[in-house]
């Protein structure tokens, strides 16, 4: 982000710096993990086509609930996709879910999501899940997808490797640019399989944004298989820390609107493909902290401009699926891999650093990881039992 001088254009106009603020939120909230969203929807069923109008639902939906919440609270409170969330469903890939059963899932997400600020007791019990047990589940959902960038060094080489130098190079230069710019460079690949494309579809993805609707199906599977574990990550590593960012710089989120906000924009969204929209937590820091003006009152402007922002990148959603689409084998998943490996590093770190606790988080996090499935159940919800067993039954002496 350019530096704001006494001279300078933003200082002079108080209101651009926020409105600065915003566009680089939008941007590296955005680039940062699309190809992780691409790659989870398409691991539960969705095809290409129906990955890009989820794309398009998701940031359609967040940036609205983004641009009322800041707008009627004058406070930075920005929101996105669940990036943890979409790492979950690349994870459930393997339970062969069909895409209308995970959509229904998705709607039961955002109903819980919604119930949340609704009734107190349920807020109450999402707050008893202990977090390292949530963080030990995260981790071990990402292991996978955080190993496909190396993995792909051996399949596809000549083109991952330049992605993880430019990453690696953008790590020492400019962090927070690392994985946009490693994003762009992957999508460039792409781009000289579909220069020879011809018309205005390539590989199933109109180029022009697009919604479709989706009749959603409801399962016991897909309920405890995906909507369950997305709830979970999604309130543990998305939510509850971004009201704890918003706090650090002196901002009280109202928890009840918008955990209300969410899970309504969520349930909306579910029915056109998207996943889960929450509060935002890394990105939150761009619009609430001082890059976003000296005046603290005005910072709401950054969250309102992200909002907009976010819905001109949506426009190019159908675009940037279908150079996804167009891009190598695993180059995708590689790319998502290098936007999760800081996620994967904080999650474990969470997880294991108290001593006490360590054996239910180490538990939980080689369950999420397996893979398990056992009655149609996917791994993740094992995962969160397996831990709470074992912390019952070994460590609550410990800790007493």
């Amino acid at each position: 982000m350019p530096e704001v001088t006494l001279d300078s254009p933003a200082r002079r106009n108080p209101t651009l710096q926020p409105v600065i603020a915003g566009l680089v939120t939008a941007l590296v909230g955005y680039t940062s993990s699309f190809a992780v969203v691409l790659t989870g929807l398409q691991a539960v069923g969705a095809s290409p086509s129906q990955a890009a109008s989820g794309l398009l639902a998701l940031t359609l939906t967040f940036a609205v609930v983004a641009i009322g919440l800041a707008w009627f609270t004058k406070r930075p409170i920005t929101t996105a996709w669940s990036t943890p969330g979409a790492a979950l469903l690349a994870g459930a890939g393997g339970m062969n879910f069909g895409w209308n059963e995970a959509v229904g899932a998705f709607l039961l997400t955002g109903v819980l999501i919604a119930a949340t600020g609704a009734i107190p007791w349920l807020g109450r019990l999402v707050a008893a899940i202990p977090v390292h047990l949530a963080q030990a589940m995260l981790a071990g959902v990402l292991l996978q997808l955080c190993l496909a960038p190396f993995m792909a060094l051996s399949t596809i080489p000549l083109y991952v490797t330049p992605v993880i130098v430019v990453w690696l190079l953008f790590l020492k230069l400019n962090p927070r640019w690392a994985v946009p710019v490693a994003m762009a460079v992957a999508l460039g690949i792409a781009g000289f399989t579909l220069a020879t494309s011809p018309g205005d579809s390539v590989h199933g993805v109109s180029l022009l944004p697009h919604l479709e609707f989706a009749i959603p199906a409801f399962t016991l599977r897909a309920f405890t298989g995906i909507a369950l574990p997305l709830f979970v990550v999604t309130m543990a590593s998305q939510n509850v820390p971004g009201v704890a960012v918003l706090k650090g710089f002196g901002y009280d989120v109202p928890w009840r609107s918008s955990m209300l906000a969410t899970g309504i924009g969520t349930s909306v969204g579910a029915l056109f493909g998207g996943h889960a929209i929450n509060l935002a937590a890394i990105s939150a820091a761009l619009a609430a902290g001082d890059e976003a003006g000296p005046d603290r009152s005005r910072r709401w402007i950054a969250a309102v401009s992200s909002g907009g922002f976010y819905i001109i990148l949506g426009l190019a959603s159908a675009a940037i699926t279908a150079l996804a689409a167009a891009s190598p084998a695993g180059l995708l998943e590689a790319a998502a891999g290098l936007a999760l490996l800081a996620t994967l590093g904080s999650a474990a770190s969470s997880a294991l650093a108290e001593p006490r606790t360590r054996l239910s988080a180490l538990i939980t996090f080689l369950v999420a990881a397996s893979g398990l499935s056992i009655a149609g159940i996917g791994g993740a919800f094992w995962a969160l039992v397996a831990g709470l067993t074992i912390g019952a039954l070994l460590e609550r002496g410990r800790r007493r």
